[in-house]
């Protein structure tokens, strides 16, 4: 499986102790903090490196309180990638400073001393919002692409996929609302797309959210938009996922895990067609088709009191189960030529096939994570294969046999950071992938969770 990608944070500071401090409180959330102690070592770190956000000090001189060097170097950012959010420090006395900041494009400003919570929520409220816009980029480049009918492949002949199959040829020229269930990296977002692209919606937008993985207020805004001024952020108007959709599809992930509140906003969408801005008071007509997915089962969810059930009958006109990869294992294998196929002429390798060791583990793995986690498999064993090989050697897999019992290794033979990887499968495992209930047993918010998946490459 590739590497995660960190979220890198860069602080600029001329005072090591105030470097330390936040690396110390960033680090800890999980965070990869890159420190600078001078304008000129900030930019060399931008230069050579991608960062998910900014925090910088406006004064880097002794005795220069103008802020002026801080402007510069926020000058020279916005040249370097101008979506990257900025937050700057500031003295209380200083504050001033700060307003000007802002108003030349910093996103927010942090007095010193600081307090730990305040700087942990603003920062990851800006990584979010930055999230959003590069999901928003790239849902323009996947619906680009699936206007011109490069509509991701449906891989499997099983009785079951074939049913399947079969079902979305019926209803996808429909307008019908779907809700598409299964386990994790079964493939829900093929499902999606497959509808999409046989409904006579195919030449608008296919826009896809992941309705559990955002802040409340964020995620209000992520689906209705919001106007100029309507929060701290909030310095044009912006649309929301449900307009960028009109006439086209919108694709909510993960809908069990939206918040109680935002249910009932989304329910009179559904049931109006009129979306209202978060800080308007003016109504908007969409011609929006839902389709929705879960891995959690919504009659339990309603019983808890964490689902509505009205909104359930409105996401569940046809529902389209997909089943685990380990039930039907037939598939397993053209699947894998799939992305052999794939991944080889991405990665330009000569690889054709899978030696029959290969194959052998690949039929006898369980597939916890199922396609997503054959997927991921595959392009490992591409980037780790021989460079002259044809084809895919078992060692290259990176998969492991069943161990037994006296195989099994030991707590004290881990590190603490395989110790809590590990420890955070299992608890997901027992939770069915719903990373609500498992980041309420692991005693962390979902936030906190999220972050740790992404460290440790875990796939929810």
């Amino acid at each position: 499986m590739p590497e995660p990608t960190p979220i890198r944070i860069l602080v600029a500071d001329d005072q090591q102790d105030i470097i330390d401090a936040l690396r110390l409180l960033l680090i800890d959330e999980g965070y990869e903090v890159s420190p600078a102690r001078s304008p000129a070592e900030a930019l060399e770190r931008l230069e050579a490196a991608d960062f998910d956000l900014a925090l910088l000090d406006l004064n880097y001189t002794r005795d220069t309180t103008s802020g002026q060097e801080g402007f510069d170097l926020m000058e020279r950012i916005r040249a370097l990638d101008s979506t990257l959010p900025v937050l700057v420090m500031t003295a209380w006395s200083s504050v001033a400073s700060a307003v000007e900041a802002m108003r030349r494009g910093a996103r927010d400003y942090i007095e010193k001393p600081w307090d730990d919570e305040k700087v942990l929520a603003t920062i990851g409220t800006q990584i979010e919002l930055r999230r959003a816009v590069r999901r928003s980029q790239r849902l323009q480049e996947a619906n680009t692409r699936l206007q011109r009918g490069a509509t991701p492949a449906f891989i499997g002949e099983t009785a079951a996929m074939r049913e399947i199959r079969q079902t979305i040829e019926r209803i996808a020229p429909s307008d019908a609302s779907v809700l598409i269930t299964g386990e994790h990296g079964t493939g829900k977002e093929v499902v999606a797309a497959w509808v999409h692209a046989r409904s006579d919606r195919r030449g608008k937008p296919l826009v896809t959210m992941n309705a559990g993985g955002l802040a409340e207020g964020i995620a209000e805004s992520e689906l209705f938009g919001h106007v100029k001024g309507a929060f701290t952020d909030a310095r044009v108007d912006r649309i929301g996922c449900f307009e960028m959709a009109d006439e086209g599809t919108l694709f909510l992930d993960e809908i069990a895990n939206m918040p109680v509140r935002l249910q009932a906003k989304l329910l009179r969408v559904l049931q109006t067609g009129e979306v209202q801005r978060v800080g308007s008071s003016r109504l908007r007509y969409v011609n929006t088709r839902v389709l929705s997915a879960t891995n959690a089962d919504l009659q339990d969810e309603i019983a808890a009191g964490r689902f509505r059930e009205d909104l359930l009958y409105r996401v569940n006109t046809v529902v389209i189960h997909l089943p685990p990869l380990r039930e039907r294992r037939d598939d397993v294998e053209p699947l894998a030529r799939h992305f052999l196929v794939h991944y080889a002429g991405r990665y330009r390798k000569p690889l054709v096939s899978f030696d029959a060791d290969a194959l052998s583990m690949l039929r006898d793995h369980s597939w916890p994570g199922n396609v997503r986690e054959l997927a991921h498999a595959v392009e490992r064993a591409v980037l780790m294969a021989d460079p002259a090989a044809s084809s895919v050697a078992s060692r290259v897999l990176g998969l492991q046999r069943p161990r037994s019992a006296q195989e099994s290794v030991a707590p004290s033979d881990l590190s603490l950071e395989d110790a809590e990887r590990i420890f955070i499968e299992k608890v997901l495992a027992r939770h069915n992938g719903d990373v609500r209930l498992a980041a309420q047993q692991l005693g962390m918010s979902r936030s906190a969770l999220y972050r740790r998946l992404q460290q440790y490459g875990i796939r929810s």
